[in-house]
């Protein structure tokens, strides 16, 4: 009855919990927020000042008074208390939708139910952090599922057929690889080696080769602007970078080709697909032959590195594929299951609170 009661006056929610964004998916609604990981404290007070988009755009702007903080490191909680701020900031902001007027148009009260991707790697302590965070911020009720199971269900994927899946999700903080079947994951890998690890790769590469100093915005600029993880014919892309020259402190800026950028990729990508392979060669042979028909799927921020699905496709001998939309595979998978309790008694993960 009071279940009831709390689904009149809130929305129930989806959250992929990004280390660089966070996606928020509003059952029956679809996706509401797409915002920066980041938030703006006042460093003594601990104010909170901006969440997201705004905060981000103070990233390396602050004056000494104000600090910028990234609250996930590796897809996990590092600050539960700002985390916390970002959660119910986020929560009041898809329920504050304007009533019709009347005498029944009550402001919105918001205790919704929360179904949050988190990384399969993470321990108890850090599932229990996630969720601690998502009831102090006003959740009634939360549900986790590991990110792969929740990319395969957002791409469409058959995750309670007795058949083998594999799914590969490459996002900020970690890599998240499982094959996947009957609903449960049957091998899954977790490597904190992603998106931040390939930016700051662009970062060391510049220092060492051309004594540069960059920022990681600038990296992960020229990352998405010509970066790639196999040969497209483009090499003659370039993109101007600009930093500080190290033996002079004076400003500098340098034009960088994509062969470039993919040289300074290719070892952090090659972690990616060596534990790829780790997980085939542990595979079971009768799921390992779905997987050699029905092929490897790729989702999250990563899968968009223009020829990832060929270099994989190469180093392995199987066929990959993008899921459609890869960077909100994870959410829309939260929401698919919000639709479904029954999948989600399934699929979600157990133990700690419920």
């Amino acid at each position: 009855m009071l279940d009831k009661f709390w689904q009149f006056f809130s929305h129930d929610i989806g959250i992929d919990l990004g280390t660089v964004n966070t996606l928020v998916l509003v059952k029956g609604k679809g996706i509401l927020i797409r915002e920066p990981t980041v938030v703006a404290l006042h460093k003594k007070t601990r104010q909170v000042l901006a969440i997201g988009v705004e905060a981000k755009r103070m990233l390396g702007r602050t004056p000494a008074a104000i600090e910028t903080v990234r609250p996930l490191r590796d897809g996990v909680i590092s600050d539960f208390d700002t985390t916390e701020a970002m959660l119910r900031y986020f929560i009041h902001k898809v329920h504050q939708t304007p009533g019709k007027g009347g005498f029944f148009s009550l402001p919105k009260i918001p205790k919704p139910r929360i179904v949050v991707g988190i990384p399969s790697g993470v321990t108890e302590v850090e599932r229990r952090a996630v969720q601690d965070a998502c009831l102090s911020a006003g959740a009634r009720e939360a549900y986790l599922i590991e990110e792969p199971m929740a990319a395969a269900i957002g791409a469409k994927l058959p995750v309670e057929e007795p058949e083998g899946v594999m799914m590969v999700d490459i996002g900020g903080g970690t890599a998240e690889i499982a094959v996947i079947s009957l609903g449960g994951m049957v091998i899954n890998k977790s490597l904190r080696v992603a998106g931040d690890e390939l930016d700051e790769a662009i970062v060391n590469y510049m220092r060492i080769r051309y004594g540069m100093l960059i920022g990681e915005k600038s990296a992960e600029e020229a990352k998405i602007e010509i970066g790639s993880a196999y040969p497209l014919g483009k090499d003659d892309l370039a993109t101007v970078v600009r930093g500080r020259d190290l033996a002079s402190g004076l400003p500098k800026s340098l034009k960088i080709t994509a062969s470039e950028i993919r040289e300074a990729l290719t070892p952090t990508i090659s972690q990616i697909v060596s534990a790829i392979q780790e997980v085939l060669e542990e595979t079971p042979p009768e799921l390992l032959t779905d997987i050699v028909e029905r092929g490897v799927y790729l989702a999250g921020g990563g899968a968009l590195i223009r020829g990832l699905d060929k270099k994989i496709a190469e180093e392995t001998k199987l066929p990959v594929y993008i899921a459609d939309d890869p960077l909100t595979s994870v959410v829309r998978g939260c929401g698919e299951v919000l639709e479904n309790l029954d999948l989600l008694s399934k699929v979600r993960v157990t133990g700690g609170l419920r």
